[in-house]
């Protein structure tokens, strides 16, 4: 029996309808509380339904409420059809597709009807149910129902309308990516329609055939191999398509080739015809230019278009668009094909870098920045002439030159940094420096990010310059407004973690911590803001060390706050989560993070600032927080306290423990990391009393360094701790010597001699002395892991050589001969060096001893014992 409202129910859900269009407040909020308490009877959405389908004589506002619709004649209009679409996807989406059996079968049904309107207004629906459900589609709870659909939306790929075309395309489109097996089955079928879509004539129906080919090539390339010469050439057309939005669909085919093994082979004919179109994409647009009018003129002055308009426009611009997207193909192409995309290159660049267009001229530069990572190697001939061109650049009248030769600049700035600082390093700082403070924000922008990455590269490059770039980065602050002090803060702490301790200086200290400061009492802790401050202020106080002294007690009193407080708000919300929000932890990992800095720069001046606080409680909720990033921040500050103030860390090591070896978990890389890394600190510090612990994570550490396919920071840190446990508890250790001493050697091989590298080996020597059979099976891999120091200290060498000559004497000569003549010949080579130079040492001792082998290195042979 086909449903019908109650009369008084009807009469109730209409003068609600008419209440919510009433502009008084407390009618508003007693109509909201009526619609909460309505939307838990199942029949509301019939009444809504009712009056926006039935009830044609009430007035067009109250209809529109009632699903946001409009109506002034009996025949449907486009409006009308899209929010019923609308209106049943939201239902379906909520769940309700199991509810209502019989919706999918007559949706279906509908599109067999000759009238034009309700064929595509059931298209239109059924368009948004498959993108909000496309996996409850695909499954057995809905009795699979693709399996009639796609066959049904295929048919319509060759229907008169295009609308209809475009909507039966877009239908399929929605379960490419996930594989549905209803598409899997057709897919033959649908590839062949689409092909014959090619060259329509609509520009929807166009873009969705590119979508479609886009996804298949990631997900059914198998298919689409056969016919790959066409579909480049397609792909060519439609990259230079009138429709911008199609164009866009057709540049995301190279991003998704360039990813796929058989690019190279598919793409090397046809660079000739691509390289040109990718670089003609890469120009701005006329509606592009028209928006940035303001960043197009020519003096630096924002004009008031640009001021009424720039904030509403933004979005519009920073879109994805076919210049970006062109740009990222080239980025991603050149680091396929390298130089090999030169030839096609270099003679259209030369007309670009100095075309008397600016327009042109901003897109060779694009171009040119693009193509440096990929094709890096290629240009170095190229860079004495082209770096000074690109500095002039910088000085252009026109802004948006200006920023991207900015950016192009600081992808080369790995090369301007290897060449004599005079040459190119200082001229582009200088300029970039000037650019800092140029009188368009775009370029400010571009220069600050552009100035880090050459911090980055340059490193200690900069200290005879630091007076100068202090005196421009400080200037800034009262220059820069919210969005570019962010990037301003990042320069100031690339710029601190680049020149290190070279920052403590009085003259320097002086010149940037009053504006930090000043900005640091000027937020509140509420003001997302103190995000990058405290990030930029982090690396201040590791560089600064001492220095940072006079600043240290309030900076270290109001991180403790923070924490404090956030901690106290996620407290209230677990208890009470209908009466308080969840809180911003973002607030809680800064906090910490600076915390982590100040115990890094202060050593154990930081001791009294602990000795006066409640840290240690804190950073023990911290570290069980849910948050892996809360987590990883706090193992940070841990290990940072262990080395700076242990005593106030050793009274909570029961307790910290068990939760370090619970968070020895890779899957969460960071926070395992920063656990592993906190243990071997605690490990020096606890020395022998360590032995309790020992059990709770000795398995998971040696687990982790037999993972495969670990990152390799963490395989380095999880050897030195394991090394360093072995140091203090070498009898606890030493039996599972077997179980990783083969990894324990190819993860420290690498690394640079440092205290952390000269713990580990301490501690591996100590643990074969106690169980030297565990290593006999892997020598030549200790052998090759001993070889990987420059110059150990005079104990640990010793160490070494009594390891070594213990072997040979335990082996005999004749079966050490026979070790020694499984030499890989790169390694004699290497050491033949060694000895020619003179140099006397261990490494000369151990040449006599024993083998060097580099595991996956010179294809050399692996030796036995």
């Amino acid at each position: 029996m086909e449903w019908q409202p109650d009369e008084q129910g009807l009469q109730q859900v209409l003068q609600l309808l008419k209440d919510s269009q009433s502009p008084n407040t407390q009618t508003q909020r007693a109509v909201q509380e009526k619609l909460e308490q309505l939307n838990q009877y199942p029949d509301f959405n019939n009444y809504l339904i009712f009056v926006l389908t039935s009830l044609k004589s009430e007035d067009e506002p109250t209809r529109s409420l009632s699903a946001r619709v409009s109506e002034q004649h009996r025949r449907p209009i486009p409006l009308i059809r899209a929010t019923i679409g609308i209106l049943i996807t939201t239902i379906g989406s909520k769940g309700e597709l199991q509810a209502w059996p019989e919706l999918l079968p007559q949706l279906c049904n509908l599109l067999n009807s000759e009238d034009y309107n309700t064929c595509e207004g059931s298209f239109g629906a059924l368009q948004k149910i498959c993108e909000d459900s496309s996996e409850l589609l695909d499954s057995d709870a809905l009795n699979r129902p693709l399996n009639i659909m796609i066959p049904k939306f295929l048919q319509f790929f060759k229907h008169c309308s295009p609308k209809i075309r475009s909507h039966a395309i877009a239908c399929v489109n929605q379960f490419i990516i996930s594989r549905a097996q209803a598409l899997m089955d057709n897919i033959d079928t649908f590839i062949e329609s689409l092909f014959a879509l090619a060259a329509d004539e609509d520009s929807e129906v166009r873009k969705n055939v590119c979508r479609a080919l886009v996804m298949l090539l990631e997900v059914r390339i198998d298919r689409l191999i056969p016919h790959m010469h066409s579909i480049i050439q397609y792909m060519l057309q439609r990259t230079q398509d009138p429709d911008e939005n199609v164009a866009l669909e057709a540049c995301e085919f190279w991003l998704t080739l360039a990813e796929q093994p058989i690019c190279k082979e598919a793409l090397s004919g046809h660079l000739v015809q691509l390289i040109p179109i990718l670089v003609n994409g890469m120009k701005y647009s006329e509606i592009d230019i028209i928006l940035l009018k303001g960043d197009v003129e020519e003096d630096e002055t924002v004009t008031v278009f640009s001021i009424c308009a720039g904030h509403c426009l933004h979005d519009r611009l920073s879109d994805w668009n076919l210049r970006k997207c062109s740009a990222a193909a080239l980025d991603v192409l050149a680091n396929v094909f390298r130089d090999e995309l030169l030839p096609h290159l270099l003679p259209l660049l030369k007309g670009l870098l100095f075309h008397p267009d600016w327009v042109v001229k901003e897109s060779g530069i694009l171009v040119l920045g693009a193509i440096a990572e990929g094709c890096m190697q290629g240009m170095v001939p190229y860079l004495p002439e082209l770096i000074p061109h690109l500095i002039q650049c910088l000085c252009d009248k026109k802004a948006l030159v200006r920023s991207i030769a900015c950016w192009t600049l600081s992808r080369y700035a790995h090369w301007v940094v290897s060449q004599p600082p005079d040459s190119h390093l200082k001229p582009l700082m200088t300029e970039l420096l000037k650019r800092i403070l140029d009188g368009n924000k775009r370029v400010q922008e571009a220069a600050c990010s552009a100035f880090a990455t050459l911090e980055e590269e340059a490193c200690t490059e900069l200290v005879p310059y630091l007076s100068f770039i202090l005196d421009t980065l400080v200037f800034a602050f009262g220059k820069y407004q919210h969005k570019n002090l962010l990037i301003l803060y990042d320069a100031i702490g690339t710029l601190a973690d680049s020149v290190g301790h070279h920052l403590n200086q009085p003259e320097y200290i002086q010149k940037l911590m009053p504006p930090l400061i000043q900005k640091w009492n000027e937020l509140k802790d509420e003001d997302k803001d103190l995000f990058p401050l405290l990030e930029c202020l982090s690396s201040v106080a590791t560089a600064l060390q001492s220095g940072f002294l006079p600043y240290c007690e309030p900076v270290y009193q109001r991180c403790v706050t923070l924490v404090q407080k956030t901690l106290a708000q996620a407290m209230m919300y677990s208890q009470h989560p209908e009466q308080y929000e969840a809180p911003d932890k973002d607030f809680m990992i800064v906090a910490l993070d600076l915390l982590s800095g100040l115990a890094e720069g202060l050593g154990g001046h930081v001791d009294q600032l602990v000795a006066r606080s409640n840290i240690m409680t804190l950073l023990f909720q911290c570290m069980q927080d849910t948050m892996p990033e809360v987590r990883q921040s706090s193992f940070a500050l841990l290990g940072d306290l262990t080395k700076a103030c242990f005593p106030h860390v050793k009274p909570c090591i029961a307790e910290f423990m068990p939760i370090l070896g619970t968070n020895l978990n890779p899957e969460f890389i960071s926070v395992c990391n920063n656990a592993t890394w906190a243990i071997g600190e605690i490990c020096m510090q606890m020395g022998a009393e360590m032995q309790p612990y020992v059990g709770l994570v000795l398995n998971n550490l040696v687990e982790i360094i037999n993972r495969p396919n670990t990152p390799k920071t963490l395989l380095e840190n999880t050897a030195i701790t394991i090394g360093r446990l072995g140091y203090v508890c070498p009898q606890e250790v030493a039996p599972m010597l077997q179980q990783f001493i083969r990894p324990w050697c190819t993860s420290l091989r690498n690394i640079r001699d440092n205290e952390e590298k000269d713990s580990a080996f301490r501690g591996i020597c100590m643990m074969i002395g106690v169980n030297p059979g565990g290593v006999v099976q892997d020598f030549i891999f200790f052998c090759d892991a001993v070889a990987s120091w420059v110059s150990p200290k005079d104990d640990l060498r010793d160490m070494f050589y009594k390891i070594l000559h213990g072997f040979k004497d335990q082996v005999g000569e004749e079966n050490w001969q026979q070790f020694s003549e499984q030499f890989p010949p790169l390694l004699k080579e290497r050491l033949r060096l060694c000895q020619d130079s003179g140099r006397e040492g261990y490494r000369g001792k151990l040449i006599q001893l024993c083998v060097l082998h580099c595991p996956g290195q010179g294809g050399g042979e692996e030796g036995t014992l």
